[in-house]
């Protein structure tokens, strides 16, 4: 990509934010930040819990990522956020203006089922079905582009730079 945009990869939990984050930020030359890294304790530990966090514990957290990104306009960066709602993705851009969306996104069972394999991660498979019902995907007057999570790691990145490269010409 010719300009460097802050690309903020998003989509429900299981899709691979976290995987497919640094991949394409090594492709595109820029840095990575974790969106999970800006969530309050707070938060982690309600996720934990198996409760889902409501728009007051969601607010800040969209900050802190929109404040990040804002610091990297003109300069690049890609973060992940799952962004699942407009009013989420509205509160980034109000940060952070120019930042282009990539929607991971697929098949439930595949998704729940790559869930199931992780180590580690603080989010539940139980909080999957409300993940699906919260998210309202792209629009059309929403810079961004929404790329399928089937395959591998690599050919998801390949995509994407494909799918944002497509998206700026």
């Amino acid at each position: 990509m010719s300009t460097p945009h802050v690309v903020v990869v998003m989509g429900v939990a299981g899709t691979g934010k976290t995987t497919i984050g640094p991949l394409l930020a090594a492709e595109l030359g820029v840095p990575y930040a974790e969106g999970d890294d800006f969530h309050p304790a707070a938060n982690i530990a309600k996720m934990s819990a198996g409760t889902p966090l409501d728009d007051a514990d969601r607010w800040p957290w969209l900050d802190a990522i929109g404040q990040w990104a804002h610091g990297r306009a003109g300069l690049g960066g890609v973060v992940s956020s799952s962004a699942l709602k407009r009013a989420y993705r509205d509160r980034l851009r109000s940060e952070a203006p120019g930042a282009v969306f990539l929607h991971l996104s697929g098949d439930r069972s595949l998704i729940e089922e790559r869930m199931a394999g992780r180590k580690g991660h603080f989010m539940p498979t139980a909080l999957l079905d409300s993940q699906f019902a919260t998210l309202q995907p792209l629009e059309d007057d929403e810079a961004g582009v929404a790329v399928d999570v089937s395959g591998t790691p690599q050919e998801i990145t390949q995509r994407a730079v494909a799918a944002l490269r497509r998206l700026e010409s």
